[in-house]
């Protein structure tokens, strides 16, 4: 790995780390996310912390991590999916496991839809067509995130352009899969909240 590839994987580390949703809570005067609901910084939970409004800006900034980094990834090394790749996982295992947070972060949904935008955007248009109508069938938001996140690899592998990334998206389906385990368990034994519910869930 060269010094250029070593800056840019650190400084997409650094950028996946910022936490978006305790930083926008807190501007809005709304309790830590870490503190409400199931204590994950994503923008699910910190709609319940600090409003709709407020799920939707985390969920944006989340979202952008992503897709800058691996546009700048582009920028620098051209469509080299060595490099990108580096630079995305980088990115979303700073969401992951951020250096500020003693690395306890979100469960990176949104950083991998940035990341998955940037590289291959149909693909990754149909996976999120595919989150919605899984949640609005099953009303389990960790359910479409997990199938959304798990057909990634096998959209990627339909398009030329996008196959070279297809290691990558498996790699960041995996630890999606494996930061829904807890939901994993609840839905076994029925105990997940459904989207609507009033009371808090865990997803």
């Amino acid at each position: 790995m060269n010094i250029e590839m070593l800056l840019l994987a650190i400084t997409a580390y650094l950028i996946g780390s910022i936490p978006t949703g305790i930083i926008v809570a807190k501007l809005l005067g709304a309790a830590d996310p870490r503190t409400v609901g199931s204590g994950n910084i994503g923008a699910t939970n910190v709609g319940r912390a600090a409003g709709k409004a407020a799920g939707i800006i985390t969920l944006i900034g989340d979202v952008l991590k992503g897709f800058l980094i691996i546009l700048l990834a582009f920028y620098i090394f051209g469509n080299s999916p060595k490099e990108v790749s580096i630079a995305g996982l980088a990115v979303f295992l700073g969401h992951l496991f951020p250096l500020f947070l003693k690395f306890r972060g979100g469960k990176g949904v949104a950083t991998a839809l940035g990341v998955f935008l940037a590289i291959g955007p149909l693909q990754a248009v149909l996976a999120l067509v595919l989150f919605i109508i899984i949640a609005a069938i099953f009303r389990y938001v960790s359910v479409g995130s997990i199938i959304a996140a798990a057909s990634v690899p096998v959209l990627f592998s339909f398009f030329t352009s996008s196959q070279p990334y297809v290691p990558l998206a498996a790699i960041i389906a995996v630890f999606i899969i494996l930061k829904h385990s807890d939901n994993i368990k609840r839905l076994i034994q029925g105990t997940e909240n459904k989207i609507g519910r009033k009371k808090p869930d865990n997803t």
